[in-house]
């Protein structure tokens, strides 16, 4: 079975000895409960594994249970030191209040049990962090594949990442255009939707937050304004009811409403969004149409490429902390900026020959970038750049 190089990191966080919780969090369908049985079976710790999909009434009570149940182990074992695991932590309604109950009555007695807990929705993982769990955890981020992760585990090439995205599930299915598409469409998307978006949060419209993935997702690539989403939508609110469902989708692992570079902050904040998905999957599942249809249709191909080219970005800075804009200035232009602190990063993607842009020029005489770069043939070609450590470029 491939194993992802993060599943390193894992076993090097289960070998310390205990001074946090650690947090593996990441969209649904990425690997994160294999590369946790991956690393258990390479650091060769004692562990108890326990999900919460198993737990009928989804009770605080059953986080106890577990945990006791982990001290007897780690006592009648005779062990210098234990892991407890729990996956889909974020299903039980107030778990981080009984998580910082039993950490903390551990650490008082000096009871070197450590703990693992795994979730895939960030919206409720973030929110119980936050509220109750200061200073006692550590977050493990699992982004999307990578197209180099893709093409050793299953022989991507840059185009089928391109059209078929980078969810290791479906890969098998790719083959089946209609079965690869209902994949797609039930196993992530609705399930991402279903079980950790409205479980929890504040969505009082569920149909208008699956529309506006859909038109976002189709927009990928390009900016979208609220207000046009607004008269393309029905019983669309206002634009704060969509910027909040934008923002949910965001933190789910689907899609983004990018913001534009300016030195201002309220300029970035007021400018119109452009869309980005997460995966390539998400973008093109829907569009009926199949990789041998697109790849002979210049135009739709080059906003593949360019939507292919944003969804590395956005799902690499999710691991790797940098932030993902955009920016525009009258007819010039640049794809994607990476932001971290004051050092930026420009990145113009291109499917034609063109050496340069006025778009690019531009920004480097007016903000003077770390690094940019034009992605295409007249520049980095696109299975080396989907292979690039994106916050390179930000050193």
């Amino acid at each position: 079975m491939y194993e992802r190089p993060l599943v390193r990191q894992i076993v090097a966080r289960l070998k310390e000895p205990r001074r946090f919780v650690q947090v593996v969090m990441g969209p649904r369908q990425v690997g994160k409960t294999t590369m946790l049985k991956q690393a258990l079976a390479a650091a060769g710790v004692p562990f108890a594994y326990h999900s919460a999909d198993a737990v009928a009434g989804r009770g605080l009570e059953w986080i106890g249970t577990a945990w006791e149940s982990a001290r007897t182990q780690l006592r009648a074992g005779g062990h210098a030191s234990f892991t407890l695991v729990i996956d889909e932590i974020q299903k039980i309604r107030g778990w981080s209040e009984a998580v910082k109950k039993e950490w903390d009555a551990d650490s008082f007695a000096d009871v070197p049990l450590k703990v693992v807990l795994c979730g895939s929705s960030r919206v409720l993982l973030e929110r119980g962090l936050a509220d109750s769990m200061a200073g006692r955890f550590e977050q493990i981020r699992v982004p999307h594949w990578t197209f180099p992760e893709m093409r050793d585990a299953f022989g991507w090439t840059p185009e089928r990442h391109v059209w078929f995205g980078a969810y290791p599930g479906a890969a098998a299915l790719a083959d089946d255009p209609e079965r690869w598409a209902q994949y797609v469409g039930g196993s992530i998307v609705d399930a991402t939707i279903n079980k950790d978006v409205l479980v929890d949060a504040p969505v009082s419209k569920p149909a208008l937050l699956r529309q506006t993935l859909e038109l976002g997702a189709a927009y990928s690539g390009r900016e979208l304004s609220l207000t046009k989403m607004m008269g393309s939508l029905q019983d669309s609110g206002n634009t704060t009811t969509l910027s909040g469902y934008l923002g949910l989708l965001d933190a789910s692992g689907l899609l983004a409403g990018l913001r534009k570079c300016a030195n201002d902050a309220a300029r970035r904040r007021a400018s119109v969004p452009k869309m980005q998905v997460h995966n390539s999957a998400l973008r093109n599942y829907a569009s009926g149409r199949t990789l041998a249809d697109i790849a002979a249709d210049p135009e739709e191909w080059g906003r593949c490429v360019e939507s292919a080219a944003g969804a590395h970005l956005l799902s690499q800075s999710f691991a790797k902390g940098f932030e993902v804009l955009y920016w525009r200035d009258g007819g010039l232009e640049v794809d994607y900026v990476l932001r971290r602190g004051e050092r930026l990063a420009a990145i113009e993607v291109k499917t034609n020959a063109e050496a340069s842009t006025d778009g690019l020029a531009e920004f480097r005489r007016r903000f003077r970038p770390a690094a940019s770069l034009i992605v295409g043939p007249a520049g980095m070609p696109l299975a080396e750049f989907l292979a690039l450590d994106p916050a390179e470029l930000l050193r």
